[in-house]
């Protein structure tokens, strides 16, 4: 007798990671967020679908430290914690992917809410709160912002009034302040891992 999610026609709703853990995606544990899982997912998912000059992709593990960066720029006396929830902004992804904007409006709400719950877990994880407050999340999309029209402009082909229409101008930084050069797969990998742990050792 089947049972559970045994049945020939059960929906597996789970991801085996390399650390071994299976996280579920519906109902994601903490206790199945593994930091070293995260780095390794972010690094190998490509923003802008892959769709960037360079000999390698753009990650999502660089682009968070990006984000990170232009946060410390804008805010240089941003707490540890504000610091974390930057850095993790975008951490779903190592489970679902980068979807780009403009399929996310098309799918809608149930990606949302696996989004949601993943980003919940994450963050329990990485010892804060389930959420940042409304306006921390407001400055981090400034912030996300920022990085995506430099990464449009450096990286994807977009023409400056083309960005600006999308993302905005950045005000407040320029791109003489960032290093957009795309890295290789286990350099943003390690890099990301690296500053994750310094920064989860600050709070």
């Amino acid at each position: 007798m089947n049972s559970g999610n045994s049945g020939p026609n059960s929906l597996r709703a789970w991801q085996r990671m390399l650390s071994g853990r299976r996280l579920d995606l519906l109902d994601p544990s903490p206790l199945d967020v593994e930091l070293e899982d995260i780095a390794h997912g972010l690094a190998r998912v490509a923003r802008w679908n892959g769709q960037t000059h360079g000999d390698h992709a753009f990650s999502v593990a660089q682009h968070s430290l990006l984000v990170e960066q232009i946060m410390g720029l804008l805010n240089p006396a941003m707490p540890s914690p504000h610091r974390l929830y930057a850095l993790l902004h975008d951490a779903p992804e190592y489970v679902i992917g980068d979807m780009i904007s403009p399929f996310k409006a098309v799918v809608g709400g149930a990606y949302k809410q696996v989004e949601a719950r993943l980003e919940a877990a994450i963050h329990r994880r990485a010892g804060l709160s389930a959420h940042p407050d409304p306006r921390l999340k407001k400055a981090i999309k400034k912030a996300d912002k920022i990085a995506a029209y430099f990464e449009a402009t450096q990286l994807a082909g977009f023409e400056v009034e083309e960005a600006a229409k999308f993302f905005g101008q950045p005000n407040g930084v320029s791109i003489d302040q960032l290093d957009l050069s795309p890295l290789p797969t286990l350099t943003a990998q390690s890099r990301f891992m690296e500053r994750l742990t310094k920064v989860m050792d600050e709070l």
